[in-house]
């Protein structure tokens, strides 16, 4: 079996340790390194060429959201799976179109997390249960999305 690699990229230690400890427990799955900002983020896929990114939205220095678009353009093959305690549309419309492939919430349970990785890897894309419907279509083109507005 074919391990996926993953590089955790968050500010919170304790977050990072506890995605660590879990993926360990799968076979299937190697944590390759630990960004704690997004600009040692977009340096390690650089250097580690992982096959998915688990990464925050909110990091210093510089935000995940920025670090996935430098990081589609140092490493087009990695795969972007952005985590976040917000579930707030205008994240969720940002992240996905500046190429996230799935958005999870922080307090999503643990099987969640691995099954979302391997969904990534496979080039599919996986939402959080709690992350509106209309994010789960298929990928547009870039031209053909729409912004989501603040306003409900």
């Amino acid at each position: 079996m074919k391990q996926i690699t993953v590089l955790l990229a968050d500010d919170s230690l304790m977050v990072r340790k506890s995605y660590l400890k879990l993926l360990k427990l799968e076979a299937d799955l190697q944590v390759v390194g630990e960004a704690k900002n997004g600009q040692q983020a977009v340096a390690l896929v650089k250097k580690l060429r992982p096959a998915v990114v688990l990464m925050d939205v909110a990091m210093p220095l510089m935000n995940g959201i920025e670090a996935l678009r430098q990081i589609i353009k140092a490493a087009p093959a990695t795969k972007v799976l952005m985590l976040s305690t917000y579930n707030d549309e205008v994240y969720i419309a940002e992240a996905m179109n500046s190429g996230a492939n799935g958005y999870l919430i922080k307090h999503t349970a643990a099987n969640c997390v691995c099954e979302a990785i391997r969904e990534t890897n496979t080039g599919r894309t996986f939402f959080s249960p709690s992350v509106p419907k209309h994010f789960h279509q298929p990928k547009l083109k870039k031209a053909e999305r729409k912004p989501v507005s603040r306003g409900r």
